[in-house]
């Protein structure tokens, strides 16, 4: 995503993961995963789990879309397998554990897959500027890409789409921001808009960042305190962290990659108040940045279909976890 507003400075590498990693996730989730989750700090000390991941392929309104979009991904990914047929991670628990059991019937989640695929097309359009509470920024951007040119609006809508097969046969009704049927956006207040309207019991916006190379795995962003003009988002910080906390648990538990080594000390998780989308939710809502196009070994990782299936898998346990409490 590589948004930078007026009150984050972009994120220094850190000299040394191991020791607050090791700490700060035993504290991320209880029990028998925080336990799993230490031992994947200590164990891999690559930083993004490489070794068990599989590698990558050479190759405006929200709402439901027409079958023949849901199936609208590239010809150069990798085949997209089916929510059911989802490959195993290779980690000691996620191959024997499913999506939580339980019924989501009366649930609504609403999926934003950050930026769109023809952004660059509509430069004037997503560089206005909109209210976000705390000041004004660009309407959207154009996202980022990997050196090789895969780009992060295709991800995002890629994973959406999975994630929207895995929590609809949960019973939940998904909606999503966009699902590259406009032109360009939508922008940041009405993403957040959009979720408000839907009354929606959950939100997590998609991202990968577009960091230097050597800055590795995923973070998940919760909203920050913000009271100011239109944002108030006091109401949902606590359970926008819950929601967080059981998404960076249950994405490292599947996709088998590490919480980033340039912020969140370790965590996964990061606070900010320079993001629309966040400021103006009245519902609880959280950004994820899968990881950085920019490195050579998460752009592997990113733009492989069976890895991307996992991480869809776990965002959406995250928020089945959330959901049932």
């Amino acid at each position: 995503m590589s948004y930078v507003g007026p009150d984050f400075d972009p994120p220094q590498p850190r000299r040394s993961r191991r020791g607050p990693l090791t700490v700060a996730l035993a504290a991320l989730v209880p029990g028998a995963l925080a336990g799993y989750l230490v031992w994947q700090a200590v164990g891999d000390d690559s930083g993004g789990g490489s070794d068990r991941a599989v590698p990558a392929s050479s190759s405006s309104a929200p709402g439901s879309v027409s079958p023949s979009s849901r199936a609208s991904a590239s010809a150069t990914d990798d085949a997209r397998p089916s929510a059911s047929s989802a490959p195993a991670s290779s980690s000691p628990s996620s191959s024997s554990k499913p999506v939580a059991s339980g019924s989501l019937k009366g649930k609504v989640v609403v999926i934003d897959p950050g930026h769109n695929p023809d952004n660059f097309r509509h430069t004037s359009d997503i560089n206005r500027k909109v209210n976000i509470g705390t000041n004004w920024k660009e309407c959207d951007t154009t996202g980022t890409s990997t050196n090789a040119g895969y780009t992060e609006a295709r991800f995002t809508l890629d994973v959406a789409h999975r994630m929207r097969d895995i929590l609809e046969k949960q019973g939940a009704t998904v909606k999503l921001t966009q699902d590259g049927d406009r032109s360009f956006g939508p922008c940041v207040d009405e993403r957040a808009r959009i979720g408000n309207t839907a009354h929606a019991d959950a939100v997590v916006s998609l991202h990968a960042d577009g960091s230097a190379a050597g800055n590795r795995g995923f973070h998940v962003i919760l909203p920050a305190s913000v009271h100011a003009g239109a944002a108030d988002t006091r109401p949902i910080v606590a359970s926008s962290r819950d929601l967080g906390e059981h998404i960076a648990g249950l994405f490292v538990r599947e996709t088998g990659s590490a919480p980033s080594n340039y912020v969140g000390d370790g965590t996964g998780l990061v606070v900010r108040k320079d993001l629309g989308g966040l400021n103006l939710s009245t519902v609880p809502k959280v950004f994820i940045e899968c990881g950085n196009m920019r490195d050579t070994k998460d752009a592997a990782l990113l733009t492989s279909g069976a890895w991307r299936e996992k991480a869809a898998r776990g965002i959406s346990e995250g928020i089945v976890g959330f959901l049932h409490g």
